[in-house]
């Protein structure tokens, strides 16, 4: 049984991993007989977001332990992630990738990312192993490996400029779509960067899924 490591960023999508796509891809890894183990950086979100009215909320919550919520309660360290026990990497989108494991959000090509993600995103390709991103979370191969790596954010041309000064090679793309940079065994698809049902989220996380473990 090939096993995926799924690294999340928290809890929603303002602040956190996004509810559906992550549990449509974990759907997704079991539906083709695979597991998976959730992982999670113990680390202070960067802020708390009241996701029914949009404002910022006077609060302070942990990374790990507001992704615990979605892992229901099995979820473990990022720093305990060892690449030579999984078969896979796959991140889940939702801003909190872009807030919480990089600062994408605010910084724009001039990033920084969580210590502990360039790490384990590094291990990974070093063992040669797919890595996967939804969403927003492909952003991360850019900063991380640069060097004309091809993946997709979707259609967004200004998130697209963002990857290409990075050093990514941005590939445009409509629902469901997978982009493969087969010589790094990248896999991303847009998910939510596009205005889509969850049907949709439902597919593109099958895909990305499907793809992965052709290369495993």
């Amino acid at each position: 049984m090939k096993k995926f490591a799924l690294v999340l960023s928290g809890c929603g999508v303002f602040d956190g991993s996004e509810i559906h796509e992550t549990t449509l891809t974990m759907y997704s890894i079991s539906k083709h007989d695979a597991s998976y183990d959730i992982f999670a950086p113990d680390i202070e979100q960067h802020h708390v977001v009241n996701h029914l009215s949009g404002n910022e909320a006077d609060d302070k919550r942990n990374v790990m332990v507001e992704s615990a919520r979605i892992a229901r309660g099995a979820v473990k360290d990022l720093k305990e992630l060892n690449a030579a026990s999984y078969d896979a990497l796959i991140f889940p989108g939702g801003f909190g990738v872009a807030k919480n494991l990089c600062t994408f959000a605010f910084d724009g090509p001039d990033c920084k990312v969580n210590p502990e993600v360039e790490r384990v995103l590094k291990d990974m390709k070093n063992e040669g192993k797919p890595i996967g991103a939804l969403c927003i979370a492909p952003v991360l191969f850019a900063k991380v490996f640069g060097n004309g790596v091809e993946l997709t954010i979707g259609q967004d041309r200004g998130t697209a400029e963002a990857v290409e000064t990075m050093g990514g090679v941005h590939k445009t793309t409509n629902h469901a779509e997978v982009v493969i940079d087969e010589k790094n065994k990248l896999f991303s698809t847009p998910c939510y960067m596009l205005d889509a049902t969850i049907a949709q989220i439902g597919e593109g996380a099958d895909n990305i899924v499907k793809a992965m473990l052709e290369y495993m």
